[in-house]
C-alpha cells in the first residue's frame, strides 16, 4: 500500500521514525516519575499528564532540530529524512509546532505550575534548537531542558487539581464574600444565637496569615525544591553528554569522552548514595541501578576517548542517551520509591532493542 506521496506507508513509518528519533522515547517518561519520587510524592493522573507534555515537547526538539540542520545534514548525513526528501522541511516544522502546542496544552490540564514549567521547557528547546546548538552554551541549555522535565514531573504530581490553568474571563465579577448568617431582627434568640455580654465583647483570636510568598509558592515551590537535586544531576548527565555529541559528526575530540567519563563516575557514586533514613532495599536498587547507569555509559564512552573515530563517538552519545533511564531509576530508588525505580528498568531493554533499528542520534 502506498501513502498520499506515492511512497510505501512502511517508508513513510520508517521516515518519521528517525525523524522522531522514537528509539529514545522511552528516556523521557522517567523524567517525571523521577521528579515525583524526588518530591516524596506518588505518581498520580497529572503526572500522566506531564509524561505525555514531555513526550510530545522531546518529539517537538526532534523534529526542530532536523528542520534546523537540514543544510547541515544535506552534507554531513544525506540519510536523514529531510534531506533525503522523505520528509519535507514545512510538514516538519509544522509537526514541531503542532506538537510543542500538544504539550502544553497537557500540561495546563494538570494546572498552572506545571504549565509554567512546560512553557520554560518549551522555549528552552526552541532556543536550542534554533539558536543555542552550535554555540558554547548549547550543553547548558540541553541540561536545563532535562532538569525542567523532572521538575515538571515534581510540579504536575503536587499540583492543587482545583487549581484551573486558565486565569477568569476579562470583564467577569468578582465573587462576592462569603458572609456569615446573622439572626434577623426581632427573632427572639435560640441556641444558635443566644450571646453574652462576656462572649459578645471578647476578642477574636485570629491565626496570622501566612506571608504571600508562602501562600502562593506552598502548592508549587516546596515541591520543585526538594526535587533540585536530582534535577541537578540528571542535568550534570545531560551537559556531560551534549558535549560528546558535538563532535559525532566528525569525531576528534578525546577530551570531550574523557570528562564525560569522569563525570559518569562521579555522578553514578552520587545517585547510589541514598538518605541515612532509607531502608536496606531502597539502598540496594539505588546501588544496582547506579551500577547499570555506569555500565551502560562509561563503557562507550571508553572507547570513544580511545578511539575518537565518529562511529565510535556516535555509539557513545547513544549509550549516554540509553543511560539516563538507569540514572533515573537509580534517582527514584534513592528517593525511596519501591516501585517506580524497578519499573523504570524495564524500559532499558526496549530502548536497546529500538536502537538497533532506529538511531537514537
Amino acid at each position: 500500500m502506498t501513502g498520499p506521496g506515492g511512497r510505501p506507508r512502511g517508508a513513510r513509518r520508517r521516515a518519521w521514525a528517525e525523524l522522531l528519533r522514537v528509539s529514545a522515547l522511552f528516556t523521557v517518561p522517567g523524567d517525571a516519575l523521577a521528579g515525583a519520587s524526588a518530591a516524596g510524592l506518588r505518581p498520580n493522573r497529572r503526572t500522566a499528564l506531564a509524561i505525555g507534555s514531555s513526550l510530545c515537547l522531546y518529539e517537538a526538539g526532534m523534529a526542530l532540530n532536523d528542520w534546523a540542520d537540514r543544510d547541515e545534514d544535506a552534507v554531513d548525513r544525506p540519510h536523514r529524512p529531510i534531506p533525503s526528501g522523505r520528509v519535507t522541511p514545512r510538514v516538519a516544522l509544522a509537526a514541531s509546532a503542532a506538537l510543542t502546542a500538544t504539550g502544553l496544552a497537557l500540561a495546563a490540564r494538570a494546572g498552572r505550575g506545571p504549565l509554567t514549567v512546560a512553557t520554560a521547557l518549551a522555549a528552552t528547546v526552541w532556543a536550542y534548537d534554533l539558536r543555542l546548538k552550535h554555540t558554547r552554551a548549547a550543553p547548558a541549555a540541553m541540561a536545563t531542558a532535562r532538569a525542567l522535565d523532572l521538575l515538571l514531573g515534581a510540579t504536575a504530581t503536587a499540583a492543587n487539581p482545583r487549581t484551573p490553568a486558565r486565569p477568569p474571563a476579562a470583564g467577569a465579577p468578582p465573587r462576592p464574600p462569603a458572609r456569615r448568617p446573622t439572626a434577623a431582627r426581632g427573632t427572639p434568640p435560640g441556641p444558635a444565637t443566644t450571646t453574652t455580654a462576656t462572649t459578645r465583647h471578647r476578642p477574636r483570636r485570629r491565626t496570622p496569615a501566612p506571608p504571600p510568598a508562602a501562600r502562593r509558592g506552598a502548592a508549587h515551590r516546596a515541591p520543585a525544591t526538594a526535587a533540585l537535586p536530582s534535577a541537578a544531576l540528571l542535568g550534570a548527565h545531560t551537559y556531560a553528554v551534549t558535549a560528546v555529541s558535538r563532535h559525532e559528526a566528525h569525531g576528534g575530540s578525546t577530551a570531550a569522552p574523557l570528562g564525560a567519563l569522569a563525570a559518569t563516575a562521579l555522578l553514578g557514586a552520587l545517585a547510589s548514595r541514598a538518605p541515612a533514613t532509607a531502608g536496606t532495599g531502597h539502598r540496594r536498587t539505588a546501588t544496582l541501578t547506579a551500577a547499570a547507569y555506569l555500565r551502560t555509559a562509561a563503557v562507550p564512552l571508553l572507547h570513544a576517548a580511545l578511539n575518537p573515530s565518529p562511529p565510535l563517538t556516535r555509539r557513545a552519545v547513544g549509550g549516554g542517551i540509553r543511560a539516563m533511564i538507569p540514572l533515573q531509576a537509580a534517582l527514584a530508588a534513592r528517593s525511596g520509591a519501591t516501585v517506580t525505580g524497578p519499573a523504570l528498568m524495564g524500559l532499558a531493554p526496549l530502548a536497546r532493542a529500538l536502537a538497533r533499528k532506529v538511531s537514537p542520534t
